[in-house]
C-alpha cells in the first residue's frame, strides 16, 4: 500500500511560483481583485524568501506585457525570473530545470490569469506527479466567472486549493519556529 501524501505544505518541500504578475496584464484585471492578488502574492514571496523556499517568477512575453510589478520585485530578493511565451510554465525548459533541480515536490502557484496560465501549469505539473497547491486569494482572472471555473476544474483534477494564511502557517508549522514572530506579522 502506498504511503499517503500529506496535504499540508512543508517548508522543506515547497517551491513557490509567481505566474505573470506583470504591469500591463494587471491593468486588465478588476482593480480591487488585482490589488488583493498582488498583496497576497507579495506576502507569500516575502515569507518564502525568508524561509529559503525557492521562488520562480515567470513573465509572459515581457516585451509586450512588461515586467513583474515593482511591489513584488521589491519584496522578493531570491527569486529566479523566467521569461516565457508558453501558457503552461511546465512547457518552459528553464522553469522545469529550476523546479527539478530544487528536488521539491510541492508546487505552490500564484498569479494570473487563473483560467489560462495558472490552470495549465497546475494540470501539467499534476500530470507529472507533483503535488500542486493553488493559492485562491493570490490568483486572478479578468472575470470572476473564469476564475471560478478554473478553481472548479482544478479541484476536480485533484489540485489542492489553499489561501495565503494557510500556506504561511503550514510553512511555519509551529509558533516556536524561529521566524514565527516576524512572519506572522505579515498576515493582517
Amino acid at each position: 500500500m502506498a504511503t499517503p501524501v500529506s496535504a499540508i505544505l512543508k517548508e522543506d518541500n515547497s517551491f513557490l511560483v509567481i505566474i505573470d504578475i506583470q504591469q500591463r496584464l494587471l491593468s486588465a484585471m478588476p482593480e480591487h481583485r488585482g490589488k488583493a492578488m498582488v498583496s497576497q502574492a507579495a506576502i507569500l514571496g516575502q515569507v518564502a524568501d525568508q524561509l529559503n523556499i525557492p521562488i520562480v517568477v515567470t513573465e509572459q512575453y515581457p516585451k509586450g506585457l512588461g515586467e513583474t510589478v515593482e511591489v513584488l520585485q521589491a519584496h522578493i530578493s531570491s527569486s529566479n525570473k523566467i521569461e516565457k511565451t508558453c501558457f503552461s510554465c511546465a512547457d518552459s525548459k528553464a522553469f522545469m530545470s529550476s523546479l527539478r533541480s530544487s528536488h521539491r515536490r510541492q508546487v505552490v502557484l500564484t498569479g494570473m490569469e487563473a483560467h489560462i496560465c495558472v490552470l495549465q501549469t497546475a494540470l501539467a505539473l499534476l500530470a507529472q506527479g507533483f503535488q500542486v497547491f493553488v493559492v485562491e486569494d493570490a490568483i486572478c482572472s479578468r472575470t470572476q466567472q473564469n476564475q471560478d471555473n478554473a478553481l472548479q476544474r482544478l479541484r476536480q483534477a485533484g489540485v489542492i486549493i489553499t489561501n495565503t494564511e494557510s500556506a504561511v502557517f503550514e510553512w511555519l508549522a509551529n509558533a516556536k519556529h524561529s521566524e514565527f514572530r516576524t512572519l506572522s506579522k505579515l498576515i493582517v
